[in-house]
């Protein structure tokens, strides 16, 4: 299927993990595809070269709003149009919150919540001109059910859920959806962010399906969200966690 044919996505986070696997899905869905990294030229290059012409990266701060414009600009001077946008860029470390430092709070914020808000604001003329265009926040488990030592993470993402919701009402006259994918014990590689250490809550959580997620199976959805097929929606929390979490 080519579904998404003609239209262009820019995927933030997305040079490995789960960024990456929604970048090459939405590629193989037609879409021409953005793919946006903070500083892993190498690593976004490569994602890039396993899509073909159809794709091209930029490297972005996503808690910089010149930057974030300029690679909007970037990505409009190339491909001339913008319908789909992922907010994925994140990190999620772990502290104790008693020496949980400002700084450290504020730069999970700035990149998890900030970010959504500068990328999604600097695409908006681009979505509105879309007549389909299609907004897809990348939340987590952990906004859900809270978590040890992740006070910044947790609040990080559960107020990229307020910001999906509100979205959702602020743009819908535009023919924009929004909505938020929820992933939830991932079998994914940990970054430096991380401490390249396992969460926690992974030790003490189960799934009902007895297996970690894959990557793959969050860019799917995110692919039948930014599709035809996903027009309805909008508003949303989509849970995909094996079973771990049961909730709205």
């Amino acid at each position: 299927m080519s579904e998404l044919k003609g239209r262009v996505a820019l995927v933030t986070g997305a040079s490995r993990n789960i960024g990456r696997a929604i970048a090459l899905e939405l590629a193989a869905a037609g879409a021409r595809v953005a793919v946006a990294a903070k500083s892993a030229r190498a690593e976004a290059d490569a994602v890039v070269a396993e899509i073909g012409a159809d794709a091209m990266s930029v490297l972005a701060d996503v808690t910089d709003r010149a930057a974030v414009d300029a690679m909007v600009a970037a990505v409009l001077a190339r491909f001339g149009r913008i319908d789909i946008l992922v907010n994925n860029a994140a990190v999620r470390g772990e502290k104790p919150f008693e020496t949980l430092d400002y700084a450290t709070w504020r730069n999970v914020l700035a990149i998890c919540l900030d970010g959504a808000y500068h990328c999604t604001q600097a695409a908006l003329p681009a979505l509105k001109a879309s007549g389909a265009g299609a907004v897809i926040n990348i939340g987590g488990l952990t906004a859900h059910t809270g978590a040890m030592d992740r006070a910044h993470v947790v609040t990080a993402k559960a107020g990229l859920v307020g910001l999906t919701r509100a979205l959702a009402h602020d743009l819908a006259g535009f023919g924009i959806t929004v909505n938020n994918v929820s992933p939830g014990m991932m079998d994914t590689v940990r970054g430096a962010s991380a401490g390249h250490q396992q969460p926690k809550h992974h030790a003490t959580h189960a799934t009902l399906l007895g297996r970690r997620g894959k990557p793959e199976e969050i860019a799917t959805t995110v692919r039948w969200l930014a599709g035809p097929g996903g027009r309805y929606v909008t508003g949303q929390v989509i849970h995909l966690n094996g079973g771990t979490y049961l909730g709205s």
